[in-house]
C-alpha cells in the first residue's frame, strides 16, 4: 500500500451517493458581528462541500477562526445554514435528531456532577423519554468499551480528565447514533494523555463503528485517527483540500514514530500554511 497521501484539491469531485454517509452540499453561513460600533456581516462558511462515507472518520483541521466548529455545529443543527443542504444516509439532520441518532462530544465533557458514570451515560435515553432499563445491557457494554468497568457508580469529581472524556464519548454513543460529532474532545488534556486518548478513541470507535467527524487542531491527531482529513481555511471558511489517510486499522502507537506518518503530517502542514 502506498503510504503517502493521495491529495485532491478539487473537493467537489468526490463521489457522494445520497443514501450513504454524511453529505454536506454548498453550505454557507453568515453571522452579524459588531465592528466599530456597527453590525457587519461575517461569512463563517462559504459553499462548503464534504462527503464522509458511511462508517468513516473525517477530521476537520485548520487555523483558529476558519469555521471548523461552525461547520460542526451546522451539521449538528445547532446553527442554521443560510444556504445548502446536509443529509446523513439520505435523511435530513432534523430527522436524525428526532430519533436520537446524533451523538456529540465537546472539549468540555459537560457531565452532571451529581450523577454517576452510569447515570451520565444514560442521560440521552432519558431525554428521549425511553426506558433506561431496556438500555441497561447496552450501557454496560459502553462502560466496558470505554474502559470504565468498576467506575459505574463514581461521580465526575472522582474521575481523571481522560476518564471524564470517555464518559462523554460513551454518552454520545448510547443512542446508537448514525453520526458522531467530536469537537476537540481532547483539547484540554496534556500531550501525553492526549496521545493515550487518541489510542482509546480509535479503540472505542472501532468497537462501535459509526460515521464520525472530528474537529482538531492537532495534525498528528488527525493523521492517526482519520480516514480522510478536510483542511479548512478562513475568511470565509471553506474546505480547500481533502487528504486521504492510507494507514490500515487498527493503527498501533508505533505509527506515531513511523517515517511515513511524519511525511503525511508534513503534507497536511503544507496545506494548512498555504
Amino acid at each position: 500500500m502506498n503510504m503517502l497521501a493521495k491529495i485532491s484539491n478539487v473537493v467537489g469531485s468526490q463521489a457522494s451517493p445520497a443514501n450513504a454517509g454524511l453529505v454536506v452540499t454548498n453550505v454557507s453561513k453568515t453571522f452579524s458581528v459588531t465592528a466599530q460600533s456597527r453590525m457587519e456581516p461575517l461569512q463563517a462558511l462559504k459553499n462548503v462541500d464534504l462527503f464522509c462515507p458511511q462508517g468513516s472518520l473525517t477530521a476537520l483541521i485548520g487555523p483558529s477562526g476558519c469555521g471548523k466548529s461552525t461547520l460542526l455545529r451546522t451539521i449538528a443543527d445547532l446553527e442554521t445554514p443560510d444556504s445548502g443542504e446536509i443529509t446523513i444516509c439520505g435523511e435530513s439532520i432534523r430527522k436524525i435528531l428526532t430519533r436520537g441518532e446524533l451523538g456529540i462530544a465537546f472539549q468540555d465533557p459537560g457531565l452532571l456532577p451529581w450523577r454517576t458514570v452510569r447515570e451520565n451515560i444514560a442521560l440521552p435515553i432519558q431525554v428521549l423519554k425511553r426506558p433506561v432499563g431496556e438500555a441497561s445491557a447496552h450501557i454496560n457494554t459502553l462502560i466496558s468499551l470505554v474502559g470504565l468497568a468498576g467506575f459505574e457508580n463514581a461521580l465526575p469529581a472522582q474521575l481523571s480528565g481522560g476518564m471524564r472524556q470517555r464518559v462523554a464519548i460513551a454518552r454520545a454513543l448510547v443512542t446508537r447514533p448514525s453520526l458522531l460529532l467530536l469537537d476537540e474532545p481532547f483539547g484540554a488534556l496534556d500531550q501525553i494523555l492526549r496521545r493515550t486518548m487518541n489510542l482509546e478513541l480509535q479503540r472505542i470507535w472501532m468497537g462501535d463503528v459509526t460515521t464520525a467527524v472530528l474537529v482538531t487542531h492537532g495534525i498528528d491527531e488527525a493523521v492517526f485517527l482519520a480516514d480522510q482529513i478536510a483542511v479548512m481555511h478562513g475568511k470565509p471558511g471553506r474546505i480547500t483540500t481533502i487528504i486521504n489517510v492510507p494507514f490500515e486499522r487498527p493503527r498501533p502507537e508505533s505509527l506515531f514514530s513511523a517515517p511515513e506518518f511524519h511525511r503525511l503530517c508534513d503534507e497536511v502542514a503544507q496545506h494548512l500554511h498555504h
